[in-house]
């Protein structure tokens, strides 16, 4: 299927123009580009938009529909859900509107930067000793279920050179991109796999090479691998990828586990190298790339069962993870597994900075030994991490991800002192990545206060300003609000995923705040909201019983105020179980420098020296010393210098189960849908779904020992007409005792009646200049879904082909966004016509009206080639001829 288009900026999408004609509906969207045709649901935008990491979203209102398909061309996006009013159509991609431009506030003055933090002492950017070496390979692709395509099995090496003893090894996992372009034009680009004639793969895998040679400079085996073909066909599974993305690593790994013990054929770039040490492996994964690696380390702990394109034996040791501007769907890290995650704070792609979910969804799960770090870095954007989708950098077409082409940012426009240069951007990367390795592989503490809230910098990062926090690492929790914690004064307890003002903890947008998609409410997501009117008015915050903070040093608050907000300074006390309080101290946080485009409202780490000999503390007290203001406390817990032994806990594996049935013929039936639970002792895992009548539902589930599965009945009806494929999704999300695998299940029923016929009839398919040639696509019996297909001009086998400047220029722009001048060959363009029979009818016709001229050019020639991509497997060809005018 080809995909053209032009990287053009997204201001264009909301340019006015009028939307492709659409079916009737009982209620018109309230922005353009909607066409709602029984429960298919589109959206058409003037012109492309670039491949979304955080992916394309549908929702009514604030309930979340599903994740949209993109079409051929990257401009039409269509979900088929149950809808009951229109007018409330949204399309949001991590928190943030696309179907609307969202202007800049108001009045934004231009954010501050906080001052660099003191030196830590300790400098990982630094290159190492050794020389290194750089080779590729290439084995034969793998075969993955849910994936049409063979997967390619590539890696780029950068080795030391002349290191002794077998070596750590660092895997690098790009994220998703479009995957192919061509040469010739920086506007064609496709995804899909493998690349078509005459395009070239983008080579994505390549854009951490300068982090590659840091590392391997210091000692590291280095590899990264591509996945070019999950990035191509991921759109159609239920995780967006994450268990394809899990299966290719671990594929990897086994290879490198061969290696290493001398068997099979070796690479040559593997043989230049010395051998890996698969005890000691840390894997960094971008953006969609991220959830994978996280995957990868929880099917290493916790294989999961049936069929997920590996099954062989777990021969490697993952001691950590980096996660780098990164998705997470599931809302399901790998407890177990240390891990850094870092938060663009200009992130214009998976702007709601959902990664920040690898740190806070991990608290309960375990036994809260391994230690998870996130960072935030001011002024770096999604993209620039990787140099192959940086411009100036890469092979292929690349771009700026924050906001291109809107109104100028005061915080993320490039230029700004706020914003770093790419290559600014990629030393920061750089620096921390070899931190995480020195403290994961090597277990060398003196990094250890760059990642966990200390408040020290590595100087090879500057002028980055790093802000850290983390949880973990024999944290002994005291306030990590739940429904048994008590607040007064000026304090409430708050539910972070929720919008209802009276409940919810409100703020601007902070990555602490997002919901997992689908889900209803979120219960167990709770923090503690500070509002005060007046200097000393107390938020008193207690537990549901005293907690002994033996052994900690000091304590440690992960306490979050507005964005650009001045300093807040915080008197912090507590009381003991016999009623004692005791004053520690105070402490200030000032707002992260932020706009209405960024998720700024971030919690810092804070700490206060806690006295010897004290008993179980019972409440927490913060008093405010200015004048009003709010604030968020995220949670509280008694802190130690240094790292614990990590020694995975047997948690179980909680797994949302695809079952899948036949439509059948007639009659409503109902089947329970699985999920699934290894492990015993009491597991604790809540459900979301929809119940009949698409009524949101959630519970809350605790399996006992001897238990080990949940179910949910669902129902659907069937009938004799055609019709798609209906996933029924069950999403999980685990609370306590337990690691969940595959977050997304359900039932999907299959469609088992014959598809329809399509011919197609030409109604005017030779006119003169001026008119209309038209169409129309005509099915053998009416179906329950729509077919749609993408037509592209190709070039007439003979004669002469009717160019920009002999068609409609309104008709031009909104199938290519482009204008008619200078004048070349509709084939020459990023022309692209999404059509479709809608649901319960049997025809569309379409058209392409042409307009006269002075010229004398002889007959011309349209041909359009049209490929059925839903269902497939219905393509056909329309050649239309243009004479001169009378």
């Amino acid at each position: 299927m080809r995909r053209t288009v032009a990287l053009l900026v997204p201001a264009l999408l909301f340019g006015g123009l009028s939307a492709l004609p659409a079916a009737a509906a009982p209620q018109a969207p309230s922005t353009p580009g909607w066409s709602v045709s029984g429960d298919v649901i589109r959206w058409t935008t003037p012109t492309a938009m670039p491949v979304r990491e955080a992916g394309v979203e549908f929702w009514e209102g604030d309930r979340f529909l599903g994740r949209a398909t993109e079409s051929a061309d990257l401009r039409t996006y269509s979900l088929q859900a149950r809808l009951t009013d229109p007018a409330a159509l949204q399309v949001r991609s991590a928190g943030k509107r696309l179907d609307v431009a969202e202007p800049p506030a108001a009045s934004l003055s231009a954010p501050q930067l906080p001052a660099l933090q003191p030196d830590g002492g300790v400098d990982p950017g630094k290159p190492g000793q050794y020389a290194t070496t750089t080779g590729e390979y290439a084995l034969d692709p793998i075969k993955l279920p849910g994936y049409a395509a063979p997967i390619e099995m590539e890696g780029v090496v950068v080795a030391p050179k002349g290191a002794p003893g077998k070596r750590p090894l660092v895997l690098f996992l790009h994220g998703r991109h479009f995957t192919c372009y061509s040469r010739t034009n920086p506007n064609q680009i496709t995804l899909n796999w493998p690349c078509p004639g005459g395009l070239t793969a983008v080579p994505s895998h390549k854009g951490y090479l300068k982090a590659q040679e840091l590392l391997a400079s210091q000692g590291y085996l280095t590899v990264s691998i591509s996945a070019n073909g999950i990035n191509a066909q991921d759109a159609g599974t239920p995780d967006a990828g994450a268990q394809g993305r899990s299966s290719l690593v671990r594929h990897h790994l086994a290879k490198w586990a061969d290696w290493a013990a001398g068997r099979g054929s070796v690479p040559a770039a593997v043989k230049s190298g010395p051998s890996a040490d698969l005890s000691k492996v840390m894997l960094m994964g971008h953006s969609r790339g991220g959830e994978g690696v996280n995957r990868a380390a929880t099917d290493s702990l916790t294989p999961p069962a049936g069929d997920t394109g590996f099954s062989g034996p777990v021969r490697w040791n993952i001691r950590g993870t980096v996660l780098v501007g990164p998705t997470i769907f599931g809302h399901n890290p790998a407890p177990d597994v240390p891990s850094v995650t870092f938060l663009p704070g200009c992130d214009g792609d998976v702007s709601d900075l959902q990664g920040q979910m690898f740190v806070d969804q991990t608290r309960g799960l375990s036994r809260g030994e391994a230690f998870h770090s996130a960072l935030y870095l001011i002024g770096t954007n999604h993209n620039y991490f990787n140099s192959e989708w940086t411009p100036g950098q890469a092979e292929a077409p690349a771009f700026d991800d924050f906001w291109p082409g809107e109104q100028p940012d005061p915080l993320c426009t490039p230029g700004t002192p706020t914003r770093l240069t790419a290559d600014q951007q990629q030393a920061a990367g750089g620096t921390y990545y070899a931190a995480a390795a020195r403290l994961f592989l090597g277990r060398d503490e003196s990094v250890l206060p760059l990642l966990d809230g200390s408040g020290v910098r590595a100087p090879s990062a500057d002028p980055a300003r790093v802000l850290a926090h983390g949880v973990g690492a024999d944290r002994k929790a005291f306030v990590v609000p739940d429904g048994a914690t008590g607040a007064s004064g000026s304090a409430r307890v708050c539910q972070e995923t929720s919008r209802d003002a009276a409940v919810g903890c409100g703020g601007a947008r902070s990555p602490h705040f997002v919901g997992l998609r689908g889900a209803v409410s979120q219960p167990e997501r709770l923090a503690v909201a500070l509002k005060w009117t007046s200097a000393g008015q107390a938020g008193v915050v207690t537990p549901a019983a005293p907690v002994s903070l033996a052994g900690s040093r000091e304590l440690a608050l992960r306490l979050a105020v507005p964005p650009n907000a001045a300093a807040s300074k915080f008197g912090v006390a507590v009381t003991d179980h016999s009623g004692r309080k005791h004053v520690l101290g105070s402490v200030s946080v000032a707002g992260l420098p932020g706009s209405d485009r960024t998720a700024s409202l971030w919690a810092q780490e804070v700490r206060v020296p806690l006295p010897r000999g004290l008993g179980k503390v019972a409440s927490l007290e913060l008093v405010p010393e200015s004048a009003s203001g709010e604030a968020w406390l995220i949670d509280a817990h008694g802190w130690d210098k240094g790292l614990v032994p990590v020694v995975p806990t047997r948690l179980a594996r909680v797994d949302a189960v695809l079952t899948e049935v036949p439509e059948g013929d007639s009659g409503t039936q109902t089947r329970n849908v699985v999920i699934t639970a290894t492990g015993n002792g009491t597991r604790v895992f809540r459900l979301f779904y929809n119940e009949p009548g698409n009524k949101p539902v959630t519970k809350l589930v605790t399996l006992k020992q001897g238990e080990h599965q949940a179910e949910v009945p669902m129902t659907w009806t069937g009938n004799t007409r055609w019709g798609a494929d209906v996933l029924n999704p069950v999403q999980v999300q685990a609370i306590s005792n337990a690691v969940v695998g595959s977050a997304t299940g359900g039932l999907l029923v299959r469609n088992d009646d014959p598809m329809p016929k399509v011919t197609v009839t030409p109604l005017a398919d030779s006119v003169a200049e001026g008119g209309t040639l038209k169409w129309r696509l005509t099915l053998s019996e009416p179906a329950d879904s729509s077919f749609q297909f993408y037509g592209s001009p190709v070039a007439p086998a003979s004669g002469t082909e009717v160019s920009t400047t002999d068609v409609d220029p309104t008709w031009l722009l909104r199938n290519s966004g482009e204008q008619p001048l200078p004048s070349r060959p509709l084939s020459a363009t990023g022309l692209g016509l999404d059509v479709s029979i809608a649901p319960g009818t049997t025809s569309y016709e379409f058209e392409v009206p042409t307009v006269a001229d002075t010229e004398t050019e002889g007959e011309e020639q349209v041909w359009l080639k049209f490929e059925g991509y839903s269902p497939t497997g219905t393509d056909f060809e329309v050649v239309g001829k243009v004479t001169e005018a009378a």
